[in-house]
């Protein structure tokens, strides 16, 4: 048995309507605004990663400007801080990584990690298959969240992953940038380490993802004893990977066994329908990087999907936007 999907266009009733809409194959409406607040749409929405880290140098102006001309629904960052306290873009612990520079981004100031070249690593292939590394010649620096937010319009949804540890001084610099910015309301906040559901607790008007180890029990759940237990509540906003290596471990008297799961795929349209119980609830897939997987995902019944390349991914949204069939 088959179940057809077809979208009109995002719509903006609210979340719990269009959820129960999505089961009816009817969920539509007539605004165009772009927004990841309003969810539940039938085709998922396309979130950069990164900015687009497939398509340009990843958490760059270029990377942004890259997406935003791709047609990226929403634009997810990295922010750690430097050594003059200010929020900049960038993901891993040393700058050798992508740049061509070495150390912890802390270690240098907002001034001289713009002087950085964050595309020193950035490579494609050219017509006969051999690595090109075109921002070599074209150098690009890691901006600030500042002049990251002040180059996205403010009908674009940003999300903010936050790598810096601690997390307090991390927090209280990223709601001054977004306080002068007036960017609150567009802004969600996203930490694999739970310490920033604290860090942020002080800023009312904070939007923060769920913990990610309640999303991961939950998810484990429902894959392993087919329960929905402690659902998330009402407007949450919830994302772990599509695919995800996972270790079980099991517990003897005399030791321990683990068996490894390399491609474990959590997103079922079961554990969909449990983080909906409440009304509102905000699901994003994160490394959604083929067709294939998409289309899953859309069946699947998530909001948005996290994607390297909205280069090759929107035009799969685009498709998918005149319907498609779910086993």
């Amino acid at each position: 048995m088959t179940r057809q999907i077809t979208t009109i266009r995002p719509l903006l009733a609210s979340a719990a309507a269009c959820a129960a809409a999505l089961l009816l194959n009817a969920c539509g409406g007539n605004s165009e605004a772009r927004t990841l607040s309003q969810t539940a749409l039938a085709v998922p929405q396309v979130i950069a990663h990164r900015g687009g880290t497939g398509d340009a140098p990843e958490n760059t102006l270029t990377a942004i400007r890259t997406a935003l001309a791709n047609r990226a629904d929403a634009i997810w960052l990295t922010v750690q801080l430097s050594s003059d306290a200010v929020p900049v873009l960038y993901r891993p612990a040393d700058l050798s990584a992508l740049t061509d520079a070495r150390g912890p981004v802390a270690s240098k100031s907002a001034a001289e990690l713009a002087r950085v070249n964050a595309g020193w690593q950035f490579k494609t292939l050219d017509a006969s298959g051999h690595d090109v590394y075109p921002y070599r010649g074209a150098p690009v620096g890691i901006p600030t969240l500042a002049e990251a937010l002040a180059a996205i319009p403010p009908d674009v949804p940003v999300i903010l992953d936050m790598k810096a540890l601690p997390a307090q001084p991390q927090a209280a610099a990223v709601a001054r940038v977004l306080d002068e910015a007036g960017a609150w309301e567009r802004v969600q906040l996203y930490s694999t380490d739970a310490s920033y559901q604290q860090a942020f607790a002080a800023w009312p008007r904070a939007r923060l993802f769920e913990s990610r180890d309640a999303t991961r029990g939950r998810l484990a759940t429902v894959a392993l004893a087919h329960r929905c237990e402690a659902p998330p509540a009402a407007n949450a906003w919830t994302g772990f990977e599509w695919r995800r290596q996972v270790d079980l471990v099991e517990q003897f008297t005399l030791g321990e066994a683990r068996s490894t799961v390399a491609d474990a795929t959590l997103w079922s349209s079961q554990a969909v329908q449990c983080f909906r119980t409440n009304p509102g609830v905000h699901i994003v897939a994160i490394a959604v990087n083929s067709e294939a997987d998409y289309r899953a995902a859309a069946c699947a019944g998530v909001d948005a999907v996290l994607a390297d390349s909205p280069h090759r991914m929107v035009p799969v949204r685009e498709a998918l936007r005149q319907g498609y069939t779910c086993p």
